[in-house]
């Protein structure tokens, strides 16, 4: 099974979180947003946690995807 479909919460599998933070991330990471970019994992972590939709645990994949998309170390 592809990782991006794995079922995370009630129906929602990881795209779905992706989708939803996606938008927010790339505003913060270049620079069109209030929230200065991210620039270290541990931070994408707990960013990812607090803005995600109705789950407010961690997800690997989430955070892994997010961080090579933007190249956050």
């Amino acid at each position: 099974m592809n990782d991006l479909n794995k079922h995370i919460w009630e129906g929602w599998i990881v795209q779905d979180f992706i989708d939803e933070l996606e938008p927010n991330l790339d505003m913060i990471q270049t620079n069109n947003s209030w929230h200065p970019p991210i620039v270290d994992k541990n931070e994408l972590k707990q960013w990812c946690m607090d803005n995600q939709p109705y789950y407010k645990k961690y997800i690997p994949e989430v955070v892994n995807y997010l961080a090579k998309k933007y190249n956050i170390k």
